[in-house]
């Protein structure tokens, strides 16, 4: 590296007009070279964005043992250069903190990877078909009884719009073998007439507490479980071995560190997810701060303290305590399904108000209130209250999936009854999605300290919420879909969830959804523009959910989330100035590097090299 021939003191006073964006001064630290100890490694000459408590901007970053040891200016970092440090020269590149993912699934986002895939597309049912029978092809040594599992279907992008696919789609495929279909979304599976009589599933089976069986006409089953009802077939494929799921955490990890998720939160977490990452672990190969939330279904709530003893147990073999340089895992927090999806044909989110119904057809079709609010809660309000009260006794944190107005409304419910309970308990309660929730409940998230984790990549125009969302919801509930920024203004503290593998990993296109509420360049008409009258949020509140909010839901703010003296050296370097290019471009960032309590997990580039 060129010698840097700077007065340092002048280059001390001169910080603060150094970048574009403003500089906090008091954050520059400017120590004389004797009293510094050398780095491992030094950044310099970068656009290093902290997320502190100012945003502050400054040029340089020192890392000593794992942890930050200076953020300042580019006279001060000469100090921790020593003989074996390894200095790297951004030329002005941006780094900020490592991506804090707090709501995924990672195991079976690495999981699907070895599977039959759909792969998100929009598909009419005869290229649905073709795939599954190219899937089929190649696997001809199965027939006639092995399972096929199919994964990633977008179902609510099949073409053209309003289509519903049913059994007689399977049926009609060459093949004997029972085949089921999961929905990208996580809450449907379709499966075949093979599938259902080995489910034994016919017209008289009762929806299960949690789920709801699909019908058609005649009142036999069409193949489409919802929810609970999917375990009838799940069930009955061969599980997964423990060789598998160590190979598909070990690819899952690949893919978060080639995003730059330098943490991550595994919601609906089993024993098998944390089996499986332990295993990593213990051979040295973890490379993102794992956290866990131990999934608990509504069949066990009405007993509270049996599942959170079961939750209890989980903890005691895999948490491994505090957080530390080298990432490890943590069990600190419980899921709950409040309900399932608010977007047709599903409409199992549940609602206050019905969801709307075609009326009449042709030039006569009209939408109106219907008769279906959606499922009730999956945890009634008693349990869910109980439960919850149960879980911060024991130490946890709830976190809670609900997309309807109505689950929204019964988990802040549950979690104000919790806080009663426990006054000025540090308790990080979570609702994940709230796609829809009503406009009198946004200020009772800051008020209860409930953080909306929200994937923002849901937040644009698209099949989902237009052709599937737009006239189920009404006017009126449609305007507030997706209120994240409705949200930011009322006071709560939003932190982002990618839901992976709901969707593909793109944390980069979420944050430009956040950003624009709108969808990629070139899609069709009908999905052009921005979603609903939300404002969306601005690049600096996106950038601090995915950081240092996401850090503040796992309890991980005091060591990561932002770029601070004294923290753990958890950060990225982009390819791009996401502060200062056009918000479009940001779902075009990529990752150059990421690092991990001071180590270097990924590295892309040819020039981003030790000198």
């Amino acid at each position: 590296m060129a010698a840097i021939h700077i007065n340092l003191r002048l280059r001390c006073r001169q910080a603060s007009a150094w970048a574009l964006l403003a500089i906090a001064g008091n954050a520059v630290s400017c120590p004389s070279a004797a009293a510094a100890t050398p780095a491992d490694t030094v950044f310099r000459d970068g656009f290093i964005y902290t997320v502190d408590a100012r945003d502050s901007v400054q040029q340089a970053l020192a890392v000593r043992a794992g942890k930050i040891v200076y953020v300042g200016n580019e006279a001060g970092v000469r100090a921790f250069i020593g003989p074996n440090t390894q200095v790297r020269d951004l030329h002005g590149q941006m780094l900020m903190p490592g991506l804090v993912d707090g709501h995924m699934h990672p195991l079976e986002g690495g999981s699907l990877l070895l599977k039959c895939s759909l792969n998100y597309e929009f598909l009419t049912i005869a290229a649905m078909q073709a795939k599954i029978q190219a899937c089929l092809d190649q696997t001809k040594d199965a027939e006639p009884d092995a399972w096929l599992e199919v994964v990633s279907w977008f179902q609510e992008g099949m073409r053209p719009g309003g289509t519903v696919a049913s059994r007689a789609l399977l049926d009609a495929l060459n093949s004997k073998r029972p085949i089921m279909v999961l929905s990208s979304f996580g809450h449907t599976l379709l499966t075949n007439s093979r599938g259902l009589e080995l489910a034994h599933i016919d017209k008289s089976t009762p929806d299960p507490l949690g789920g709801k069986v699909g019908h058609d006409a005649a009142g036999d089953p069409n193949g489409l479980l919802e929810d609970a009802a999917k375990q009838w077939v799940t069930a009955l494929a061969p599980p997964s071995t423990a060789a598998n799921d160590i190979k598909a955490a070990e690819a899952a990890l690949d893919a978060l560190r080639r995003q730059g998720i330098t943490t991550f939160l595994e919601v609906a977490a089993t024993s098998a997810n944390l089996e499986a990452f332990a295993a990593v672990e213990r051979a040295g190969n973890l490379t993102a701060r794992a956290h866990f939330a131990v999934l608990i279904k509504p069949t066990e709530g009405p007993e509270p303290d049996k599942a959170i003893a079961r939750v209890t147990e989980l903890a005691h073999r895999f948490d491994q305590g505090a957080i530390v340089a080298e990432p490890h895992l943590t069990v600190r927090n419980i899921k709950l399904f409040l309900d399932g999806v608010i977007t047709a044909p599903a409409c199992t989110g549940a609602m206050l108000e019905p969801y709307f119904a075609k009326h009449g057809a042709g030039e006569h079709v009209r939408w109106a209130p219907g008769a279906n609010r959606g499922p009730d809660v999956y945890f009634p309000a008693p349990v869910l209250k109980t439960l919850l009260s149960a879980a911060a006794a024991a130490g946890f944190d709830p976190h809670m999936h609900a997309d309807g107005d109505r689950a929204v409304r019964e988990g802040l419910d549950g979690i104000e009854a919790m806080r009663q309970t426990f006054p000025g308990r540090t308790i990080r309660s979570a609702i994940a999605h709230d796609e829809i929730v009503n406009p009198k409940d946004f200020p009772r998230f800051g008020k209860l300290e409930a953080i909306p984790v929200l994937s923002f990549q849901w937040e644009k125009p698209a099949p989902d919420t237009i052709d599937g969302a737009q006239d189920y919801l009404g006017p009126k509930r449609f305007r507030f879909m997706e209120p994240a920024g409705f949200l930011a203004a009322a006071g709560a503290r939003i932190a982002f969830g990618s839901d992976w593998p709901v969707d593909p990993l793109n944390e980069w296109f979420a944050l430009k959804v956040a950003v624009t509420r709108t969808n990629a360049p070139g899609v069709a008409p009908q999905y052009d523009g921005r979603l609903s009258a939300d404002k969306g949020l601005s690049r600096k509140l996106a950038l601090r959910a995915i950081t240092m909010n996401s850090a503040y839901e796992l309890h991980q703010e005091a060591q990561t989330g932002s770029l601070e003296v004294g923290k753990l050296a958890d950060l990225i370097v982009l390819d791009r100035n996401l502060l200062t290019i056009p918000a479009e471009q940001i779902a075009n960032a990529r990752a150059l590097l990421t690092m991990v309590g001071g180590q270097v997990v990924y590295e892309a580039v040819a020039d981003l090299r030790q000198k």
